[in-house]
């Protein structure tokens, strides 16, 4: 904790240094505590911008939620057929690594025609950002099994499902969670790139384009949403950290069980 705020900290007094040594007005870059200070700011409606914008973080949560559900589940499916299926994985997986070079800006606003400005619309774009890493990352883990001990389930006559689950399954458990970190995130910003496109009446991304619109006059209203948004990234991020701890703790104490 205590690293945690000296970080904190830390980069609000190098914001301030920065801001003082090149003389920045304020309507480019407010200072830190004005922005801490927006989010006390009362809105026309008597409500705390604070209070806003947690309101709006739980709409861009839950739609981000859905999407890493949703890319997580198709990435570890993807991979998974890929490896017993090989001929799948040499004809498809070019068209899984060119599906992200197209732009996600260019993709959003046609998903958002096609399936309305619901959640579910988002929760696409949140999982097409997801299941990338997920196909790559799980892809390499089930791959990563000891020669040794995948010719001797081989040599007993283990199953195809045996071997999956009992050798290659475990093996990527830590490539599986280095792909849900990166994928934690980039599902909210997924999300928030979903509401961008107009007609979406709640979220993150509907206030970021709003305050975007008045940056000039109330610079602080845009980099308070900012900070919103970023803090959901991180609460994703340390979810996964801390689901991560408890699976390996419980891999952890059945290897101990089994050798007991």
């Amino acid at each position: 904790m205590i690293p945690v705020a000296g970080v904190i900290i830390g980069g609000m007094l190098l914001w301030e240094l920065v801001k003082a040594a090149f003389s920045i007005p304020d309507f480019k870059l407010p200072h830190t505590y004005a922005i801490l200070g927006e989010l006390f700011r009362r809105t026309g409606r008597g409500e705390l911008w604070l209070t806003a914008l947690g309101r709006n973080a739980l709409v861009t949560g839950g739609e981000a939620l859905a999407g890493f559900l949703m890319g997580g589940l198709a990435g570890f499916v993807i991979a998974a057929a890929f490896i017993h299926w090989p001929f799948a994985e040499r004809g498809l997986l070019p068209y899984v690594v060119a599906s992200q070079t197209v732009p996600i800006l260019a993709i959003a606003p046609m998903v958002v025609v096609w399936l309305g400005t619901g959640w579910i619309s988002k929760a696409i774009i949140a999982s097409y950002l997801t299941f990338f890493p997920v196909t790559i990352n799980v892809l390499r883990g089930l791959r990563a099994v000891p020669p040794d001990a995948l010719a001797l389930m081989r040599s007993y006559g283990a199953t195809p499902g045996q071997v999956f689950f009992k050798l290659r399954l475990p093996a990527s458990v830590p490539y599986l969670f280095t792909a849900l970190r990166i994928s934690a995130t980039a599902s909210v910003v997924g999300a928030i790139i979903g509401e961008l496109p107009v007609g979406s009446a709640a979220g993150l991304g509907v206030v970021i384009i709003n305050a975007a619109q008045y940056y000039t006059f109330r610079a602080t209203n845009l980099w308070a949403a900012i900070l919103v948004a970023a803090l959901l990234g991180m609460v994703f991020y340390f979810l996964i950290v801390e689901v991560e701890r408890l699976v390996v703790r419980g891999q952890q104490s059945v290897a101990d069980g089994e050798s007991a």
